[in-house]
C-alpha cells in the first residue's frame, strides 16, 4: 500500500472568502473521486484551521501502489478536481511512501 500525502499553499493575494470558497469547493470534488476512479482506497481532504502554519490544504490518500498514484494523477477527474486550485496555489509539496 502507498499512502500520498500533499500539502497545498494558497496565494496570499486572496481574500479569506475566496480561500475557503477554493478550499471547499476542492475538497468536495477530490473526496467524490472515489465514485469514479476504482482503484484509490481511502481519500480525505483536511483544510487548515491553524492560521500560523503554512499549508492550507492537505490531502491524504491511499493507494495499492505508485502506479496506481501515478494512473490517479493523470485521470481526466482528478486533473478536472486539481483544476480548482491551479490558478489560487502558491506551492505545493507531496511524499509517497509504503504502509
Amino acid at each position: 500500500m502507498v499512502k500520498h500525502i500533499v500539502m497545498f499553499k494558497l496565494k496570499e493575494s486572496l481574500s479569506e472568502n475566496e480561500k475557503i470558497e477554493i478550499m471547499n469547493n476542492f475538497k468536495s470534488a477530490i473526496e467524490a473521486l472515489p465514485q469514479t476512479i476504482k482503484f484509490i482506497k481511502d481519500i480525505h481532504v483536511g483544510l487548515n484551521i491553524n492560521p500560523s502554519e503554512k499549508w492550507d490544504i492537505c490531502l491524504d490518500s491511499t493507494f495499492d501502489s505508485l502506479d496506481d498514484v501515478k494512473a490517479y494523477s493523470v485521470h481526466p477527474d482528478h486533473v478536472a478536481a486539481a483544476g480548482i486550485i491551479k490558478d489560487a496555489k502558491e506551492d505545493r509539496a507531496c511524499v509517497d511512501f509504503e504502509i
